[in-house]
């Protein structure tokens, strides 16, 4: 039972570190364990995802940090918000599409994969990109529901994709993608946990699971915070890199192994 709070933990305390929310490790790493159904993964690790940037952005907040372009950051979490409520109907349709749940854990293993392996083709390649400064709210509105639809659906909670867009799109630097990050998960989260709520499709799953990954979620986002405030921003950017290094070889195995079942 503990190994739910350690990767929890483990995953939080990365996420909060690079901005990524943790559900990027969580996720294919329950999925690997196979400790839960697709679906029990999907729902642990946005709640966990949802406790460590609650109080991450919360702490930055109360703590008058100006890490966070509300001017920005604001359309971008409310469109991810509304974005999070398409991905969570994309991925019921699937699961009721198909009789087999560990088709739809290999269709979201495939797509974790190519976004793992285009966020770190672009990272790479970061210096050579000509980057953006997006201002136009309806246009942050519509980047932020892309970012929301695709993490609901790969159960991810942001992950790095939100990164990628940030730099790209609005020039900004690593530590400063890493904070707007989770202000965007946190609004996406919220909004994808009162849907599913009030629509009553909250799948079976263990309490004492739920609490455990809730508080390796807090722990996670606790220490990851003062990590990140004593890291220096190459260092983030090598741990980044390093972390989709080890995601894209766990999704591939994943996916491979949920299709042939």
């Amino acid at each position: 039972m503990l190994i739910f709070f350690f990767v929890a933990l483990g995953a939080s305390v990365v996420g909060a570190v690079c901005g990524i929310g943790g559900g990027v490790i969580i996720k294919p790493v329950l999925d690997l364990l196979h400790l839960e159904t697709v679906s029990a993964i999907s729902f642990l690790s946005g709640c966990t995802v949802l406790s460590m940037s609650c109080y991450s952005v919360g702490k930055s907040l109360l703590a008058g940090e100006k890490s966070v372009s509300l001017d920005v950051g604001t359309p971008l979490a409310i469109g991810a918000a509304a974005g999070g409520l398409l991905g969570n109907q994309l991925f019921t349709l699937v699961r009721q599409m198909s009789n087999n749940p560990n088709r739809v854990g290999a269709v979201q293993a495939a797509c974790l994969t190519a976004v793992t392996v285009g966020t770190l083709l672009y990272t790479l390649n970061r210096p050579r990109i000509t980057t953006h400064n997006v201002q136009n709210k309806v246009a942050c509105g519509v980047i932020g529901l892309t970012l929301g639809c695709m993490s609901s659906f790969l159960g991810i909670g942001g992950g790095p994709i939100n990164l990628v867009v940030l730099y790209f799109f609005f020039s900004m630097d690593t530590k400063t993608a890493a904070a707007n990050s989770l202000y965007i998960i946190l609004f996406s989260q919220l909004c994808n946990l009162l849907t599913t709520l009030f629509a009553g499709s909250v799948p079976p799953f263990r309490w004492p699971v739920l609490a455990l990954m809730v508080a390796g979620g807090l722990g996670g986002g606790i220490l990851g915070r003062r990590l990140n405030r004593r890291m220096k921003g190459e260092a983030v950017e090598r741990l980044f890199i390093a972390l989709m290094a080890v995601i894209i070889c766990i999704s591939l195995f994943n996916t491979w192994r949920y299709s042939s079942c």
